[in-house]
């Protein structure tokens, strides 16, 4: 049996950027990835989505106005509804000295604005993996 495609569900915090996120899902699903995208910013919104997906991976943009709030009530979902399973990175724009307590919530890792789509890819090529329901 074939192994399936990883889902992964791309959503941001802040505003603006729209035509590069669709370019950045597109990308994805280029490569061989099941892209969920969701224009919601609200962290219940997006956990809600990866749940009726049944995706493996989040992948949030943060854009200007995002705050760590958003992430701590996306984190604080993922635990209440058990899916901790769920893996989160996040990228874009972000205080350096942010990034410590992002990765602190649980963020895998953050890509700094600039990473280039193939970057980002390579990167989920080597270390996502389908959940096992």
């Amino acid at each position: 049996m074939a192994e399936r495609k990883v889902r992964i569900l791309m959503g941001r915090f802040g505003h603006g950027y729209e035509a590069a996120l669709m370019r950045l899902a597109s990308a994805f699903s280029e490569a061989g990835f099941e892209v969920i995208y969701t224009e919601s910013e609200d962290p219940e919104a997006i956990v809600s989505a990866a749940i009726q997906e049944s995706v493996d991976h989040i992948g949030i943009t943060t854009l200007p106005e995002a705050r760590l709030e958003h992430f701590e009530e996306m984190f604080r979902l993922l635990r209440r509804e058990g899916m901790e399973q769920i893996t989160v990175t996040a990228g874009g724009f972000l205080e350096e000295d942010d990034i410590p307590r992002l990765k602190a919530m649980g963020v895998v890792e953050f890509f700094p604005k600039g990473t280039t789509h193939k970057e980002l890819i390579q990167w989920a090529k080597e270390h996502i993996r389908p959940i096992e329901n």
